[in-house]
């Protein structure tokens, strides 16, 4: 079958708060552009899952009335921070730090506690009333290019195909978009973004892009435990000293709790298992009585990029640009991004405004990155550009360091820390300590299995498998030899385990087997395994979560 094409002014991929903000801004000042907007999730919003604290910045400045939406019957539940409580763990104990010990970015006075995928299903819903088309269950899976050499737009995924590759009956070739830009909205480690950053060598001046690995819960708590708007944020046990973490609660909504754990991928120990660190840390005497007597609701997990300025690569490019998470726009410190995406969609759409106006097609939007070196985003960014180095020295250590950074030098320091790949980061595991990890008791800490039913996912099973690798030998004779087998302890849903191999002549001999269905699109185990074996691809459109309230 030969592919139908389609003729459009932009095209962007991902309909997140990046891709959704750059839509509504750019209709906003050009009402007669041609815009689509490509979403993977079977909804838009069902891939999105974030703490989620929303710094209103952006919004306002996007969508002025926003705020008069909020907790209306079309708008997004929201609930304005009422106070902010930062923890020291230790294994049975906890120690609060004083308001005037914590730098000014942890703050979240004027902050909005909401669920991130139902913001976006509203601007959705807004961007569509400007006239924006957005086509959500399909994935966007191949760039294109004109004779130049320049992006020229996108190709969906094929539908139908079986495991083996081959055309199934019900198989429908994807669809090509050519547009005059492109936009890539992707959000963290994006399949095309990687792309693009190889082809045209965007990180010839920048740091190796780091991440964390974000796993959130939603709980329905006691009504006498709930406090809205109460912001918890803790750090150091379960995690050792040397590595990155900590958690979030935000009380929210009637009896509403977001509870998280983030675990930084530059983690040391293949023993470690972010998913089952999070559980741990939920059997603590300082949370456990917290979610006691609540039910939980929702579960999913997803990657988040942690490197700031520095790791920020080339953002336009013959033909496009890059924005949100898929360029790594997000302050670990302040452990937010979503006004950040939505303002560096802004700032894309107003360049991509000036172009199509001049009658510009396939060229180097090079404003954009100017605009964003002369807004209050860069500025943010710039301040806060040192955390994660810092951060990467110890817990206490790095703690004091930021601190001093934030206060003293009001993150105007004279120097700029350099990032290390997460990928490299890994000790064999023989130099290793093997952590033993209680079993879940089913009351606050669960099994992998049950928590990944309640993210919603799925996948058709006779398809290819959307987790591919580029040498299927590496996850025996390297991962499993060397490093134990990391891949079944870092992804949270299951995906990856060891199995006795039926077929080999080698007693014991085991096999790397992939429960693709599983997977939540983290894509951890894209960054963090350490041969870079692993290549995680969009599998059919509208496959994977269905997050709701996330």
């Amino acid at each position: 079958m030969q592919r139908e094409s389609m003729e459009v002014d932009v095209v962007i991929v991902g309909a997140g708060p990046a891709g959704l903000a750059t839509a509504i801004r750019l209709k906003q000042l050009q009402p007669d552009a041609s815009i689509c907007v490509l979403e993977k999730g079977a909804e838009v919003g069902a891939h999105i899952l974030s703490g989620a604290i929303m710094d209103p910045r952006a919004m306002d400045e996007l969508l002025p009335d926003w705020q008069k939406a909020l907790n209306t019957a079309d708008g997004p539940a929201a609930t304005p921070v009422s106070s902010d409580q930062f923890m020291f763990l230790s294994e049975q104990g906890s120690m609060g730090l004083p308001h005037w010990m914590l730098p000014a970015c942890f703050a979240n006075h004027g902050n909005f506690i909401l669920s991130l995928g139902d913001l976006v299903r509203w601007l959705g819903q807004q961007a569509e009333a400007l006239g924006v088309d957005i086509f959500a269950g399909f994935a966007a899976t191949e760039v294109l290019y004109d004779d130049n050499g320049a992006v020229k737009g996108v190709a969906t995924g094929d539908m139908g195909r079986l495991h083996d590759g081959s055309e199934g009956p019900s198989f429908q070739p994807g669809m090509e978009l050519h547009a005059r830009y492109t936009v890539f909205a992707e959000g963290c480690r994006g399949q095309l973004g990687k792309q693009i950053e190889e082809r045209f060598n965007l990180r010839e001046h920048s740091d190796p892009q780091v991440y964390g690995l974000g796993i959130k819960e939603v709980w329905e708590i006691a009504p006498d435990k709930h406090v809205p708007g109460k912001v918890t944020h803790t750090a150091g046990w379960p995690l050792d000293n040397c590595t990155y973490g900590g958690s979030w609660m935000y009380h929210y909504g009637e009896r509403m709790l977001s509870i998280g754990f983030v675990v930084g991928l530059n983690y040391r120990n293949p023993y470690l298992s972010p998913y089952e660190e999070f559980q741990r840390f939920k059997q603590h005497p300082a949370i456990r009585p917290l979610l006691e007597g609540g039910k939980r609701l929702s579960y999913g997990a997803r990657a988040i990029t942690a490197g700031g300025l520095q790791a920020l690569p080339k953002l336009a490019f013959p033909g496009g640009v890059l924005i949100g998470d898929d360029a790594g726009f997000l302050n670990a410190s302040r452990i937010k991004g979503s006004h950040a995406a939505i303002k560096s969609g802004m700032l894309a759409a107003e360049s991509l405004a000036a172009a199509l106006a001049n009658g510009r097609a396939q060229d180097e939007l090079n404003e954009y990155a100017e605009a964003f070196k002369n807004s209050w985003l860069h500025d943010e960014l710039h301040r806060a550009r040192n955390f994660k180095p810092l951060m990467s020295k110890g817990l206490w250590l790095g703690s004091l360091l930021f601190g001093i950074d934030q206060t003293l030098l009001r993150g105007h320091a004279p120097w700029t820390l350099k990032l290390k790949p997460d990928h490299t980061q890994l000790l064999p595991a023989a130099q290793c300590t093997p952590i033993d990890y209680p079993k879940p008791d089913g009351i606050v800490s669960f099994d992998r299995l049950s928590s990944v039913f309640l993210s919603n996912t799925n996948h058709a099973e006779d398809q290819p498998c959307h987790l591919t690798l580029r040498d299927a030998g590496v996850p025996v004779q390297v991962n499993l030899a060397t490093y134990a087998g990391p891949e079944q302890r870092y992804c949270p849903a299951g995906v990856y385990e060891f199995v006795a191999d039926e077929t080999a002549t080698t007693p014991g001999a085991q096999r790397l087997q992939i429960n693709a269905q599983n997977c939540v699109h983290c894509k951890t185990c894209d960054i963090k395994d350490p041969t870079q074996n692993i290549v995680w691809v969009a599998p059919q459109g509208g496959e994977g979560p269905i997050y709701q309230g996330m």
